[in-house]
């Protein structure tokens, strides 16, 4: 974080200030900001958030033995610190960012890049990361740190040389995204793709792309929307970028796409194909599997471009990245028993896609092995959702569905129904049952997707096939 003095720091959280030790008003603090104790060091600032399970401000002491030099609480604590004591520590994490990214931004050159999107948000993150950190200082989340906390506690590491900062946006519900966002407005907004993901949390899909289109409406004067013209409802928001008097940029395979893609070509060792910018035709091969990542892709060289970085520059950076992020479409095994372990999340675009990707990387004498578990967050359409799924994985010819867990019973009921029954398709219950079934039953040659929502936890089961197949 950007040096404050702790009066500043009370002042912009309106808190009451109280000194430890030799602290006085003009103390300064710049050392990073967390919720969590144990990601303390020297100089740090500790915000006792109050939680489901457990209350932040139980660990202040730890916090302060880790090396916290101010705690931003919601009651004083018998600890050894200077303390600032707010009415709500999550809505004083967001105040902070906001002061903190605006001062920035004012003395600076600092440029705000917001993205969303039902999927890809992660990747298309890690993507522009890549692209523009060879530019100068880049911030981005780690992992998928685009809620309440993480995207503030994100914004919160940029300092007075920072030039970039990568925003991801989730949606928690309809406002989120525009709270959110709204503490930086973005100067580049993108928006990838609306899908069924949280969907039941929403109403439906029209309400999850009302939601999205949030990050559109709170944009920066002056602006840029960079939006997928594959996708209808994101392009229709190309109503709302003109309105708030933003440039748009359109991206996809769509003839009318500003940067798009064309002659995609999917391997097991990435994928190829053409990107058009203008008059501009240049080649990009993706180490990333799944040719849905090569969307991911052309939003990362749009918002880039929109910044001034040339087309040619970011597919030179893009070319380097060999995974987007741990658990997703993560290669794994070895060059017999091929593991791709994409099970941090699911949705039925995602789901979709990725057993796309496994029938097309594999080939000839090769042996197709889905590992599925449920999709969460869907409501009223989880059911037809999981059929949907399950028709396509058969109608694509996967050799092999193991299908994991009780809530995925409706998906294996699918499968069987659609023709795939006896040992081409099993349903087993638990993880340590399903782990016993793969040990026995993979050989050389098998292409093996794991994929399920996070909640499911089939990411630990893709780990441990990882590692008996490496």
């Amino acid at each position: 974080m950007i040096a404050l003095s702790l009066a500043q720091v009370a002042e912009i959280l309106g808190g009451e200030l109280h000194l430890a030790g030799a602290d006085s008003p003009q103390t300064v603090v710049s050392g990073s900001v967390d919720t969590d104790s144990r990601e303390m060091t020297d100089g740090s600032i500790f915000v006792a958030k109050p939680g489901e399970t457990t209350d932040g401000h139980l660990f202040v002491d730890a916090a302060v033995a880790n090396g916290a030099t101010l705690a931003i609480v919601e009651h004083v604590v018998d600890a050894a610190v200077s303390q600032i004591v707010v009415a709500d520590a999550v809505q004083a994490l967001a105040d902070l960012a906001r002061a903190v990214v605006a001062r920035v931004r004012d003395a600076g050159e600092l440029r705000i890049v917001g993205i969303t999107g039902s999927n890809g948000k992660t990747t298309t993150k890690n993507m522009l990361a890549r692209i523009l950190q060879d530019e100068g200082e880049t911030v981005a989340p780690v992992r998928s740190y685009n809620n309440e906390v993480g995207a503030p506690l994100t914004m919160l590491r940029v300092t007075d040389s920072t030039r970039y900062l990568v925003s991801e946006f989730g949606a928690a519900g309809p406002g989120s995204i525009a709270r959110l966002a709204g503490l930086v407005e973005p100067d580049v907004a993108v928006v990838l793709m609306v899908g069924m993901a949280h969907a039941g949390g929403f109403g439906g899909i029209e309400a999850t792309a009302k939601a999205k289109s949030e990050l559109v409406q709170v944009a920066r004067a002056g602006g840029a929307a960079v939006l997928n013209t594959d996708d209808p409802r994101v392009w229709a928001m190309r109503e709302l970028a003109a309105e708030r008097g933003l440039r748009v940029v359109g991206f996809g395979q769509s003839p009318i796409a500003d940067v798009r893609a064309e002659d995609l070509v999917v391997s097991a060792s990435g994928t190829t194909s053409t990107i058009v910018h203008g008059t501009e035709r240049l080649p990009l091969h993706l180490q990333v599997l799944g040719a849905h990542h090569v969307s991911n892709a052309l939003a990362a060289i749009s918002a880039a471009s929109v910044l001034g970085v040339p087309v040619a520059s970011s597919i030179a950076r893009l070319e380097t990245v060999q995974v987007a992020e741990r658990w997703r479409m993560q290669p794994m095994g070895n060059e017999h028993v091929r593991i791709i372990n994409d099970a941090y999340n699911a949705s039925p675009d995602s789901m979709a896609a990725a057993l796309r990707t496994l029938a097309q990387i594999t080939g000839p004498g090769e042996r197709t092995v889905a590992v599925l578990g449920a999709m969460s967050e869907l409501g009223e359409a989880s059911g037809e959702e999981h059929d949907k799924i399950g028709l396509l994985a058969v109608r694509l010819n996967i050799q092999r569905i193991v299908v994991v867990g009780a809530e995925a019973r409706r998906l294996y009921l699918a499968v069987v129904g659609e023709g795939s029954w006896d040992s081409e398709a099993v349903h087993i219950l638990d993880q340590d049952a399903a782990f016993e079934y793969l040990r026995g039953e993979l050989r050389d040659g098998d292409r093996v997707l794991v994929k399920s929502s996070n909640s499911v936890g089939l990411r630990h089961l893709g780990d441990r096939l990882g590692e008996l197949f490496s």
